[in-house]
């Protein structure tokens, strides 16, 4: 049986750095408010009014969703539900 030959790595040259592939579950969260459907986070939005907004969309148009906007910094959770309807 012939010897196995081992090659080493010259430490003198820099590792070229890999880009971690994405997937689903990473998510770049840029903004305070996170708006989340069924518990899971959709978006991410710089103020609460954008998130608000953005969830009276989804709930207007699936309203049997639970539809939320999660504050990062006070740690609070607040439901968004349809306007009650006049008359």
């Amino acid at each position: 049986m012939a010897p196995r030959v081992v090659k080493l790595r010259d430490t003198t040259e820099p590792v070229p750095d890999v880009e971690q592939p994405r997937t689903q579950r990473k998510h770049a969260e840029l903004g305070r408010y996170l708006l989340q459907v069924d518990r899971q986070t959709k978006g991410s939005h710089e103020t609460a009014e954008l998130a608000e907004a953005a969830g009276l969309a989804i709930k207007t148009g699936h309203p049997i969703v639970q539809v939320s906007v999660y504050d990062t910094v006070e740690c609070l959770n607040t439901l968004v539900e349809l306007p009650k309807a006049a008359g």
